[in-house]
């Protein structure tokens, strides 16, 4: 009876052992934005300054067009359809993020859902099913800049979040590159406070100040050292 089931065994081993030759050692990630520059260049400085190379981590701006909805829908058709213009190919990471703001979006909180209805509803190229997540601001990316030099507590309009960063980063303005260079020296207090305010609140609330800022920072500074160049 063991005799008659080796040759399935083997067959089974084989193919296991070909799925882990196939699988990257690093975490494929593809970032989509709805910002233009602010988000993507603070991204793009935090890939450079821990070196990690571009054919692993892509971060890219809505093409679609600024709204929640928009960005998860671009994100999900550039990882299903792929960009030669943008050297992506078919389904070729292990995982993908949405990164949008609350503001007065109207397709906010329908966003959110459609990230959820997309977690692990697709399969990339090694076979395995993709985390789609969704990294929100309430009320906007500058938040999570802020947090880095003071708590934030109550519900606050984006324009209040400007002046009051302006007060440490003086001429601050969006569109800017160095801002992780200006603020890394005090990343850990900003994570401290992020991850207070997401104890007490989530992204779905939507009126709380909130940023998942916090948890993509800390995936991009410890991603497998396979990701280096």
């Amino acid at each position: 009876m063991g005799r008659d089931n080796q040759p399935k065994e083997r067959q089974k081993a084989r193919d296991l052992h070909r799925k882990a030759a196939k699988r990257q050692p690093f975490e494929r990630l593809l970032i989509v934005c709805e910002g233009e520059k602010t988000e993507p260049l603070y991204l793009d400085e935090i890939r450079r300054a821990f070196r990690l190379a571009t054919a692993h981590v892509h971060v890219w701006p809505s093409a679609d067009g600024t709204e929640p909805l928009q960005v998860v829908d671009y994100a999900e058709r550039l990882f299903l359809d792929g960009d030669r213009a943008k050297a992506i190919d078919r389904r070729g990471f292990d995982r993908v993020i949405a990164v949008f703001d609350r503001d007065d979006h109207a397709t906010y909180h329908p966003a959110l859902a459609k990230v959820r209805a997309l977690h692990l509803a697709h399969e990339n190229d090694d076979g395995e099913q993709v985390p789609f997540q969704a990294i929100a601001s309430v009320p906007c990316f500058e938040l999570w800049l802020l947090l880095h030099f003071e708590d934030v507590m109550a519900p606050v309009h984006r324009n209040e979040v400007y002046a009051r960063l302006r007060i440490h980063l003086p001429g601050y303005d969006k569109g800017q590159g160095g801002h992780f260079a200006a603020t890394r020296h005090r990343l850990d207090a900003a994570t401290a406070r992020a991850a207070v305010r997401a104890a007490q609140t989530t992204a779905h609330d939507g009126r709380e100040p909130y940023t998942g800022m916090h948890t993509l920072v800390n995936l991009l500074m410890n991603l497998k050292d396979g990701a280096s160049a």
